[in-house]
């Protein structure tokens, strides 16, 4: 009953956007002005990892807004109804694509008739992305440093289609935030530094296949790349085995997942003589709150790096 009330609601919203597309063909809201008294290009994401390196690479020539923020999971997300006014009043959308946004591909497929939208996951080669045993495609690629350069490129290059006069201001500040990724890439080398027969990561949900593979860790999620998959008794106990087989130190609960599994794994594990700690909290398909360091992309994802290096290193205090 439940998914036939969403279907319904999804078909309404549907309907509503198109409506408002057709009212408003003839001219958008107006939006703020950049310092030389031009209007400010509208932009909306759907996740925040690429909303907020936009607001960086665009500066004062876009007004940037994402949907969805610090604890909301991209997965289960149903688009609400003051959706519809942001989406009919951004003139370029960008989302991850790679069914990450389930709910809102058919939103996003009957307005990009009449804007610019684009699914910056749809623009990386298929043999760079991950999948699972059923052939599922893995929609984190943010956890990828090297694919999310990528996937922003192809955004920015939108962004230069959309307003050739700022192509140069955006290149320009394009390469100043890319090199900033490359130092990132530096620090996260310290991960090298956990054993390998220690470097072991275990979260709520398979959200860091990329992350591992950029990292040479292995990786276990209790749930599988969606977190509208069922966990049973027999993934926590093979969750447990492979803990009790690596004699992993500490596992991880994510800011956007109810962090129940994990707690039932730690009370399992000592159940059966295992010791494992609680090793943090690291920030999976949502970001932080705006205006901190885990607010941007580069903060959380560096502290993700130091959770995980401080957890598997010397244990969770």
């Amino acid at each position: 009953m439940r998914g036939f009330a969403q279907k319904i609601w999804g078909l309404a919203l549907l309907t509503m956007i198109i409506l408002l597309a057709a009212c408003n063909s003839e001219g958008g809201a107006s939006g703020e002005t950049d310092e030389s008294g031009d209007e400010k290009i509208k932009v909306l994401t759907t996740i925040a990892q690429i909303g907020e390196p936009l607001s960086v690479i665009g500066g004062d020539r876009v007004e940037v807004e994402s949907l969805m923020g610090p604890s909301v999971d991209p997965h289960l997300y149903n688009p609400t109804q003051s959706d519809i006014a942001k989406v009919d009043e951004a003139e370029v959308i960008f989302y991850n694509g790679l069914n990450l946004e389930v709910n809102m591909v058919k939103v996003f497929d009957s307005i990009g008739d009449s804007k610019p939208v684009l699914a910056i996951g749809d623009s990386l080669s298929e043999d760079a992305l991950l999948d699972d045993e059923e052939g599922a495609i893995d929609p984190h690629i943010w956890f990828d440093l090297d694919l999310w350069e990528a996937a922003l490129d192809a955004a920015v290059e939108e962004l230069k289609a959309y307003s050739p006069d700022d192509a140069d201001y955006f290149e320009e500040n394009k390469t100043q935030y890319f090199a900033e990724l490359e130092e990132l890439k530096q620090e996260a080398e310290k991960l090298a530094d956990i054993p390998e027969s220690g470097r072991v990561l275990v979260t709520a949900h398979d959200a860091f296949g990329y992350f591992g593979r950029m990292h040479d860790m292995e990786v276990i999620g209790l749930q599988g790349l969606s977190t509208e998959d069922e966990i049973g008794i027999s993934d926590i106990n093979d969750t447990i085995a492979i803990i009790k087989e690596y004699q992993v130190p500490a596992i991880f609960v994510e800011s956007s997942i109810n962090s129940s599994s994990i707690e039932a794994v730690i009370e399992g594990a000592k159940s059966d003589g295992v010791d494992v700690e609680l090793g943090g909290e690291l920030f999976s398909d949502a970001m932080g709150s705006p205006g901190s360091e885990e607010g941007t992309y580069i903060g959380m994802y560096r502290h993700n790096i130091n959770t995980i290096y401080d957890a598997l290193t010397g244990g969770a205090e």
